[in-house]
């Protein structure tokens, strides 16, 4: 039986390895709840969340192989592949400004700003097989300061295509010929105010059994040229884990 505050919230019969897995990893969420559902970055384990979880479902961002990751066409200057997974909460929360701040007087750039256009390509391999059921994707850009021009400031994403179980990241111009598993396009009013967070909730029989996710994204909605994401965040359910020596990370030139 499992316990929570003192009383029996669910019962495994037998040597159901799963299912107590399931039930530990939903309590180690529910732990950072205050108890009305609304969840504070950085009060459990998990993390930074941006949105509320779906009911039955957890964050399984935990699974993500941080030294698989591919991100093409990042600026340099900003963070890297893994920043997106960053559990902490985004520094620009804290600032207000859209641009983070340590405490220190010195600008911390938690997050990632495409570069040569507003096209960035992510892939994301997982430790073990994932039921995805919803992505939660957090973007943050500053609000254009007196006499800034619009298309200095970077926007946030609006179309997004999804591929799943992927052996490598896909090129630019490869995934104009390869359909994806899901398409996305986010509006305004899809983005929280307060996180600066929009949930994509996907086609879930169709992210049964993931062993890795493409996300492409195509555009941004504004008249900018580079495009910002500050955190993602993957929502779902474990699966068992995967023999990552069998992985193959596929680059251009030998040695990538």
């Amino acid at each position: 039986m499992v316990f929570k505050n003192g009383k029996a919230v669910s019962t495994i019969q037998g040597a159901d390895s799963k299912a107590l897995l399931k039930a530990v990893e939903q309590l180690e969420v529910e732990g950072g709840s205050d108890g009305a559902g609304n969840w504070e970055a950085g009060s459990s384990s998990s993390g930074w969340l941006g949105s509320d979880l779906p009911r039955g479902y957890i964050d399984v961002t935990s699974q993500v192989d941080v030294l698989g990751l591919d991100l093409l066409n990042f600026n340099s200057d900003f963070g890297v592949a893994r920043t997106l997974f960053d559990v902490s909460k985004p520094s620009v929360l804290d600032s207000g400004k859209g641009k983070g701040n340590t405490g220190a007087g010195e600008t911390k750039k938690d997050w990632v700003e495409s570069d040569t256009d507003e096209q960035l390509m992510l892939f994301i391999p997982f430790q073990a097989t994932l039921k995805i059921h919803t992505l939660h994707i957090t973007s943050l850009p500053p609000k254009p300061s007196e006499g800034e021009a619009q298309d200095e400031i970077p926007m946030r994403p609006k179309t997004i295509q999804i591929y799943s179980n992927r052996a490598h990241v896909l090129g630019f111009e490869e995934a104009e010929d390869v359909p994806a598993t899901q398409a996305i396009t986010l509006r305004p009013q899809d983005w929280d105010e307060k996180t600066g967070t929009a949930k994509i909730e996907l086609r879930f029989v169709k992210f049964q059994n993931v062993s890795s996710l493409v996300v492409f994204v195509l555009d941004g909605d504004g008249e900018g040229e580079k495009v910002r994401v500050d955190r993602l965040r993957i929502v779902g359910e474990t699966g068992e884990k995967r023999d990552l020596g069998k992985l193959e990370k596929i680059g251009d030139q030998a040695g990538e």
